[in-house]
């Protein structure tokens, strides 16, 4: 789920952006070591951003200081060759001109708000809207756009990063300081694990998430229209024009939403169901059949039957927003040199649902003094 407009690199030199390429070789990290340091480039304030590389199970991970981006993850196919099945860039510039959220934490809210507006406690709040009239992943400048402070670790055989950010009271509109933690762990078996934390000292509204899109084939391969996608999901929010949830919880059966057996995401995507017509793909919050859950259950499987990859995803969340890059137009350049075109990847959001905070009858986002926001989110690879 992106902004419905094209990315213009040209713009971030227009308003003065000092980005430094990388020009040295990655930095390696080994099987289980600790986390690897190495400068990236350069923000216009003068702020330094760093990429951290680490290794595990067979997993490899590059993660940017810049918006927590996950810039690379590297996984084996059948035969045990390694690809990256990210989307993204090869240099900042490009993520800070971009607009699709490539790889990055996003909050203090994933997904829409309507009319970037909602009330709380009686009180009522108008959020920075960047997306038509709406509010998108918090804002113009939401979570994917700051520099977060990164600490490595290693527990016994896993290695892994603790990010912090404090997002202060009133940025982007919304109430209370919010100090967040995002931890992400490469276990021996190879297995991302993130795991949020949030705490307020204002009631406010939080739906935390990572946005990176997928092609299990490797980035820059083309269309992934023959992945194989199952949810665990009888039923999805509908949305206006605006990509607004209606409130309804439509019944996926007898539709082209219907992934509750696995099948081809290209199969029905062009079909002329209204909902496809409207968002020109899939951009649609999926509802989980379990609900929201004390532990993370295995809810999405995704398969690419040319390199035998399998992603497995398990959350506690009581949704996933499913978007099939309905909007990459072929401008969008990656590290392997190729451009992106619709459906060259793919974005499974694990989250509350779209506009939570107008909608009573949706699970409800609200933290409150006091509380600890916490949610994990596992993806298991294999081959």
């Amino acid at each position: 789920m992106e902004l419905n407009r094209r990315t213009v690199i040209a713009g971030a030199a227009a308003a003065g952006l000092a980005a430094t390429a990388l020009g040295t070789a990655p930095a390696q990290a080994s099987p289980g070591g600790k986390p690897v340091k190495e400068y990236f480039g350069t923000l216009a304030d003068g702020t330094k951003v760093h990429r951290w590389s680490l290794e595990n199970g067979g997993t490899r991970m590059k993660v940017l200081s810049y918006g927590g981006i996950i810039q690379s993850l590297e996984v084996p196919d059948r035969h045990g060759r390694h690809a990256n099945v990210s989307l993204g860039y090869d240099n900042l510039a490009a993520y800070v001109a971009g607009t699709t959220f490539f790889g990055a934490i996003i909050g203090r809210y994933g997904n829409r708000i309507a009319k970037g507006r909602f009330t709380l406690d009686g009180k009522k709040y108008q959020l920075s809207v960047n997306d038509g009239v709406n509010s998108l992943h918090g804002g113009k400048q939401g979570f994917n756009t700051k520099v977060w402070d990164i600490e490595p670790f290693t527990a016994g055989s896993d290695v892994g990063l603790h990010l912090h950010y404090t997002s202060v009271d009133g940025e982007m509109g919304y109430p209370g300081t919010l100090r967040t933690k995002v931890t992400f762990t490469l276990t021996r078996h190879g297995d991302w694990r993130i795991d949020y934390e949030a705490t307020t000292d204002k009631p406010t509204v939080v739906n935390l998430t990572n946005h990176t899109y997928y092609n299990l084939a490797g980035e820059g391969s083309g269309s992934i229209y023959d992945h194989e996608l199952w949810l665990a999901a009888g039923r999805f929010t509908p949305t206006d024009s605006g990509l607004i949830p209606t409130g309804e919880r439509a019944l996926v059966k007898g539709t082209p939403f219907d992934f509750t057996h696995p099948k081809p995401i290209g199969r029905d995507i062009r079909t002329g169901h209204p909902q496809l017509v409207t968002a020109k793909g899939y951009d649609h919050n999926f509802v989980l059949d379990k609900g929201v859950t004390a532990r993370p259950e295995h809810v999405v499987t995704l398969r690419d039957p040319g390199s035998g990859r399998t992603l497995k995803i398990f959350t506690d969340q009581p949704g996933v927003q499913f978007y099939s890059g309905n909007f990459l137009d072929g401008t969008l350049v990656g590290p392997s040199g190729r451009t992106y075109r619709q459906g060259d990847g793919l974005a499974l959001e694990t989250q509350h649902f779209p506009d939570s905070p107008n909608e009573p009858s949706f699970p409800s986002t609200v933290l409150r003094p006091g509380r600890t926001y916490r949610t994990t989110t596992i993806h298991r690879f294999s081959a």
